[in-house]
């Protein structure tokens, strides 16, 4: 099953390369970065005869959370061309590009995605509990939590970008309050819920996935990432700071 997952995640990223070669564009992978874990899923579920209840649950929760993702990536991108990153690299590699992007944007996220969706793929193969147990309904209730973060976050800083009035402001308010990522923070909330369910099956080693997941949202791609760009966009992002938590939702300091 892990061969057929990879396989079809493999395929997909392969595809958009050469998408991306003839739109001249590598944030296509970024696009479909939330349809990859559905083709995961998907290929777990058509490759395996798990419980029926757990894997269409675990099939219809990745999903959800995979198209939603991609959805706000798509139109959060639309008109403003290739992203600064993949910009930043063609300049430095120059006709070697298309070939590095190969391995270093697209075989990178399929790898990636592969292995953040252990949990998913476990649990849909999984053939015992047959029933739901506690441990999924509060997996259930850990991705609820994190959706629905992710999906508040997301819609509040869209709703801030599009008042011209805010250009050059920081958002503040809502769950911006109270953590300075809370769409990140969602994410890894709803990758350890599925994590739960998967436990309930007895795969706990499955925790690779969202550690990886949490790692690269703090580390790599994304707070890391955007707060260097932040601090250096906005003289008062070191104010918003000194109040806000950094990734799990906390009350601001000083009130």
């Amino acid at each position: 099953m892990l061969l057929t997952t990879f396989a079809a995640i493999l395929t997909l990223f392969v595809m958009l390369w050469v998408a991306s070669l003839i739109l001249h564009d590598a944030s296509i992978a970024d696009r479909f970065w939330g349809i990859g874990f559905l083709i995961i899923a998907s290929s777990a579920s058509a490759a395996t005869d798990g419980a029926v209840v757990r894997a269409h649950l675990v099939l219809a929760l990745t999903a959800i959370w995979g198209v939603r993702l991609s959805l706000y990536i798509m139109m959060r991108s639309i008109g403003a061309g290739e992203d600064f990153r993949y910009r930043q690299m063609r300049r430095h590699w120059g006709e070697s590009f298309p070939l590095v992007s190969l391995v270093t944007v697209f075989g990178l996220q399929a790898a990636i995605a592969w292995i953040v969706s252990l949990p998913v793929q476990a649990a849909i193969a999984a053939r015992t509990p047959a029933g739901l147990t506690l441990l999924d309904f509060a997996g259930v209730g850990m991705w609820t939590a994190g959706f629905l973060f992710e999906t508040i976050a997301d819609f509040e800083l869209a709703r801030f970008k599009s008042d011209p009035r805010n250009r050059g402001r920081l958002l503040d308010r809502g769950l911006w309050r109270y953590s300075r990522h809370p769409n990140y923070f969602g994410d890894a909330l709803a990758w350890w819920g599925l994590w739960l369910i998967a436990g309930a099956t007895g795969a706990w080693w499955t925790a690779v996935g969202p550690a990886l997941m949490t790692f690269l949202l703090l580390r790599v791609s994304g707070v890391s990432l955007l707060e260097k760009n932040l601090r250096k966009a906005h003289g008062d992002y070191e104010s918003y700071c000194r109040r806000t938590s950094p990734f799990v939702p906390m009350p601001p300091r000083g009130g």
